[in-house]
């Protein structure tokens, strides 16, 4: 039997969660209702004013649920496809030219099992320039995956990812290298 385990201590602020539950409100009444291309330029400029740092023409799905967006940047060109969940207790960065299909789980938190507790932690998701996560993809805390790297449908992402390479399964592991054939230029 297990005696005198203490009690769970939560690492998030108040001012944090009661900031959390203002940008949710807010998401259900300035952001949520307004899909479509139309309103991409209203969706970023809301993300911006809860302190996300958006770049130059970003592509926002009006589903895509974002924890904090004050912990997310994004590059120019960047895609964030329809139901994508992102959840970024710590900071996540993705590079210009990034897409993150439907359905995408970009996670920075999980629990130390180690612990009885098992109290939250976390870790930054760095995704680099021309970076594709595919559709029902999960990367996971702590991951960085390289410039040009592709995670293929379903995978879960567990370790980093070198550039140009194609990642998929489950823990996801090397496909083959990324050869692009034909010049942006």
């Amino acid at each position: 039997m297990i005696e005198n385990v203490g009690s769970y201590h939560d690492s998030l602020s108040f001012g944090n969660k009661f900031a959390r539950l203002l940008w949710r409100i807010g998401c259900l009444i300035f952001f949520n209702p307004f899909p479509g291309p139309l309103f991409r330029y209203w969706r970023n400029f809301f993300l911006r004013l809860w302190g996300a740092k958006i770049g130059r023409k970003c592509a926002i799905a009006s589903t895509v649920r974002i924890w904090a967006p004050w912990n997310l940047e994004l590059g120019d060109y960047v895609s964030l496809g329809p139901n994508v969940e992102v959840y970024d207790v710590s900071k996540i960065v993705l590079g210009s030219h990034v897409t993150i299909s439907q359905d995408a789980y970009l996670c920075t938190a999980s629990h130390d099992v180690s612990l009885l507790l098992k109290p939250l932690i976390h870790e930054p998701i760095y995704i680099a320039d021309f970076s594709w996560v595919c559709a029902r993809a999960i990367v996971l805390p702590g991951v960085n995956l390289g410039h040009g790297a592709v995670v293929a449908a379903g995978a879960v992402v567990t370790q980093d990812v070198k550039p140009w390479t194609i990642v998929g399964g489950n823990p996801a592991c090397f496909i083959k290298k990324r050869e692009i054939k034909e010049s942006l230029l």
